[in-house]
């Protein structure tokens, strides 16, 4: 990892759905600072600077985390309680997108702590324009605080 500012943590299981959301991003330009896991355990040894990543700069965190909600080894729910417990990450963005729409899973994840809960639009032209919109609120709109 160089010294450019991490702007994108994506955590997504289904290569599908990980290469629509990059290349979604992509074309708003968002998408040269990402970081991309397949499952939850990897993401918070990442954000954490445990496992793999120790000794990673953890003062360094993303901008957003893009949050699946059905991932393998730990699930999107327990990332995200993780992430809100930590208080080097508690205030970092995060918003789920899955492909869940039932009602428990969303009150699930604002319960959590979660800022935002996406459905994936099933079409390819709805997820393109869904994420591009979604990355430039999160990363041009909205201001966070510099904790």
């Amino acid at each position: 990892m160089t010294s450019t500012p991490l702007e994108i943590l994506l955590v997504e299981d289904n290569p599908h759905d990980a290469e629509l959301t990059v290349r979604a991003l992509a074309n708003h330009n968002l998408a040269n600072n990402l970081v991309h896991f397949s499952d939850g355990e990897a993401a918070l040894e990442f954000l954490f600077g445990t496992g793999a990543f120790e000794g990673r700069d953890i003062r360094q965190q993303p901008k957003l985390v893009l949050l699946d909600l059905k991932l393998p080894k730990l699930d999107g729910g327990d990332v995200l309680r993780q992430i809100r417990a930590n208080d080097l990450t508690q205030h970092v963005p995060v918003v789920m997108l899955s492909s869940s729409r039932e009602e428990r899973d969303i009150m699930m994840s604002y319960r959590l702590g979660a800022n935002s809960y996406i459905v994936k639009p099933v079409d390819f032209e709805g997820f393109l324009e869904v994420v591009g919109d979604m990355g430039l609120y999160w990363l041009h709109t909205n201001v966070t605080p510099n904790c």
